[in-house]
Order: C-alpha cells, then sequence, then structure tokens
C-alpha cells in the first residue's frame, strides 16, 4: 500500500472486490478489508490489510465488529455487496455515533419496507403487495388485471415477483399465468410482488456528500438483465433535470447524508417517472468500470470519498468531471448467457469480434457440457465490453448480441 495522508480518512470496505481493493490501494487514504475467512491467505500473501469476517450471521455480531473497527481508528465503512449493506448499517451507526443508520440500512435491504418508505414520501411507485406462498401470488395476479379489465380469454397483464433482499434480477421473476406461480420453489418466500410497468427503464448512480448530489450518471438499460452502457443517450438525458429532482426526493425520503446509492426508474409513455427500488452499494454488470471506461474517474475512489467523513468539497469538486459533457465516449457491456442445452466450446462471434466498439471479453471455456435451466432471471456466464462514439449504434450493437451463439 502507497503512502496515505493521516489527515483524511480511515475507511474499512465491507465485502470482497478486487477491483475495489485496487482502488483504494491506488488512493491516498488509509483502507482496511472485512473480507470473508476464505479471503484470508490471499490477503496476507498480497500484503492485504484485513480483518476476515463471517457476513452470513447478519447481525449477530456487528456491535463486535463496530467496536473492533473503532479500536482500529477506522472512521466508516462501506459496503460493496448488497449482503453487506446491513453491516455496513450497523456498524456505521457506531462509527458515527448515528443509531439511524442501521435503520435506513435496513429500509435500503428490505424492498418492502423501501417502497412503503418512498410512498410515504410523495415518489411514484407502482401497485405492491408482499407474498407469504403461491395463493397470495395468484391473488395479486387476479385484481391487477382485474382493476385493468381484462375479460376471460384475454392475456393476463404480467407481475413482478421479487425476493425481498436480493440485489439485481436475482430473484426476480414475471408471473403471466398460474403455471407460472406453480414454479417459484417454496424457499423464495415471502417476497414482494409489483405491478408490471411498461416504459423506458434506467438506472442511475449517485455519489452523496452531506445531502448534495456530487455526481450523477444515467444508465441506460438495453434489455434489463442482458446489457446497459453510460451515459445514455440523448432522448434519455434530456430527462437529466426531472431525474435530479428524483433523487433528490429519495436523499429527502431516506434522509441520505452521504454514500453512493444505485436506483432505477421507469419513465413511462405517459412521460411519468416510476421509482423501481435502491440500492445503497455498487451495481451489478461492472457499471463503475464503464463510468471509469467513459469519463476516466475511478468510482471506487470516489465511493471513498462520498464515504469518508473528512473529505472536503474542493476535494469532492477537484475529483469528478462535469457529466454528459466530459465523457470520452459511451462505455456498454453485454451479459452472455448460452442459448443452447447443450454447448462444446467458447467462439466469439465474427459479427462482434470485428465490431470496432468491441473491447473484450470475460468469458471462459465451459466447464461442463449441459446447459441447465434458467430459473427467473438466471446469471450470465462473462460480460463482453465495448466503446463507441455514437450511443444509438451501441444500443442496437448490444441489442444484436442476443440473437448470437457465443457457446456452440
Amino acid at each position: 500500500m502507497q503512502d496515505y495522508d493521516e489527515s483524511k480518512g480511515y475507511v474499512a470496505l465491507l465485502g470482497w472486490s478486487l477491483n475495489a481493493i485496487d482502488a483504494a490501494d491506488r488512493f491516498d487514504r488509509r483502507y482496511i478489508v472485512v473480507a470473508p475467512p476464505w479471503a484470508t491467505d490471499y490477503c496476507e500473501a498480497n500484503g492485504i490489510p484485513h480483518i476476515a469476517w463471517d457476513f452470513d450471521r447478519l447481525n449477530e455480531r456487528s456491535y463486535e465488529l463496530a467496536t473492533t473497527l473503532k479500536d482500529e481508528g477506522v472512521d466508516v465503512a462501506i459496503p460493496l455487496f448488497e449482503e453487506t449493506v446491513e453491516w455496513a448499517g450497523a456498524v456505521n451507526a457506531v462509527l458515527r455515533d448515528n443509531p439511524r443508520l442501521l435503520g435506513q440500512a435496513m429500509l435500503f435491504r428490505d424492498k418492502s419496507l423501501m417502497k412503503r418508505r418512498a410512498q410515504l414520501g410523495g415518489i411514484r411507485v407502482g401497485v405492491f403487495e408482499e407474498a407469504h406462498d403461491r395463493g397470495d401470488v395468484i391473488r395479486f395476479l387476479k385484481r391487477v388485471n382485474q382493476t385493468l379489465l381484462k375479460l376471460d380469454g384475454d392475456p393476463n397483464d404480467p407481475i413482478h415477483f421479487k425476493a425481498f433482499d436480493k440485489s439485481g434480477t436475482a430473484g426476480h421473476r414475471v408471473i403471466r399465468t398460474a403455471e407460472d406461480v406453480d414454479l417459484i420453489p417454496d424457499e423464495e418466500f415471502p417476497a414482494l410482488l409489483e405491478s408490471h410497468l411498461d416504459g423506458w427503464e434506467f438506472a442511475v448512480e449517485a455519489w452523496i456528500k452531506d445531502r448534495k448530489i456530487q455526481f450523477l450518471n444515467i444508465s441506460e438499460y438495453v434489455t434489463l438483465g442482458y446489457s446497459v452502457f453510460v451515459p445514455a443517450t440523448p432522448e434519455l438525458e434530456q430527462h437529466r433535470a426531472r431525474i435530479t429532482e428524483e433523487i433528490e426526493k429519495l436523499i429527502e425520503t431516506f434522509d441520505i447524508e452521504f454514500g453512493f446509492i444505485h436506483p432505477e426508474y421507469f419513465l413511462t409513455s405517459d412521460n411519468k417517472l416510476y421509482f423501481g427500488e435502491v440500492a445503497y452499494r455498487p451495481p451489478g454488470f461492472n457499471a463503475l468500470e464503464l463510468i471509469e471506461r467513459a469519463y476516466g474517474f475511478n468510482g471506487y475512489q470516489a465511493l471513498v470519498l462520498a464515504f469518508d467523513p473528512k473529505a472536503t468539497q474542493q476535494e469532492l469538486d477537484a475529483f469528478f468531471p462535469t457529466p454528459v459533457e466530459d465523457a470520452k465516449g459511451h462505455a456498454g457491456c453485454f451479459g452472455v448467457y448460452p442459448r443452447r442445452r447443450v454447448v462444446n466450446r467458447l467462439e466469439i462471434p465474427d459479427a462482434t469480434a470485428n465490431h470496432p466498439y468491441f473491447e473484450h471479453h470475460e468469458l471462459a471455456e465451459p466447464m461442463q457440457n449441459k446447459v441447465a435451466k434458467r430459473s427467473a432471471f438466471g446469471t450470465h456466464w462473462g460480460l463482453m465490453y465495448f466503446f463507441g462514439d455514437d450511443p444509438h449504434r451501441l444500443r442496437d450493437l448490444l441489442k444484436s448480441q442476443e440473437e448470437l451463439d457465443f457457446y456452440v
């Protein structure tokens, strides 16, 4: 680790991310990684300051971790993954002497509580309910479609089934029929049920300090669970002022003093913005890496600044570029899912490999030939990365990847 400035904060990274560790190691602040026990050997071999911790025992020993970090001199804990958000809230409640931070973290971890808090704050959300069993799902599906005046024989408008506390598309199912409901395993209950919103879905990454947005990025989804790019097209960026107002509502409603949020929204055909959900940790699909490719600043170092109570406004102003205007181009990625049930090898299609926007990929040769049937949205096998000047060309390129076979 390089020399650090003792006048600046000492941060703890909760979770394991080599990209985050590398960024912290190259920054000017002292850091320590609170990592699962299996990472201990790697940390010791590579000189990474660390504490081994079992995050599966949620909140049972959070005070012990908080006092350990406080004795170490740590100023703040930064969650790197969904599963460490509640831990960070519990730890920061002690480190920052603010008990409300634990309750705030619990709101960020429970999609149902989150929706209710947003609704209380005057933020527009769709219809939602909790489901404790399959009967609740069937009843919600029927009520939604009765409300939409569907007749017998009409196809149902879909509803969404989401795990309370999982990130992204994990545990997310689209339900249209009773047969879809039968496929839900018992262990996925209880869950959140939502009405379907037709519209333009996008995400926001916002770094916040002193209740003020320091930098706001709009990530445009091409297909949820498959592809995203930054900055967004001019057609979506033209709504930046409205989107900024919505983020300011979130800051007020969820009482966010500092940190980083990753909310998702829908822009409907009647030009209304609907809140989907919000996370208090870095997004999936390597969005911070895409932002760095487009803008040049490191998103993990930005996290450290947004969390560090000793960071100054002058530092923040010098660190962040001007949104959109300072972007060097548009960066996107595509999550590859095998389209065949049996595969033998990885083969990058010529249409992808030879495209001037294609940069690199993280795909590996298949470990087995039989492809497991996808549950809900499933998990991608790796990411393809693209970069170019024209956002519309990039959007169309990302969409076209869905029709290609990368595993044959």
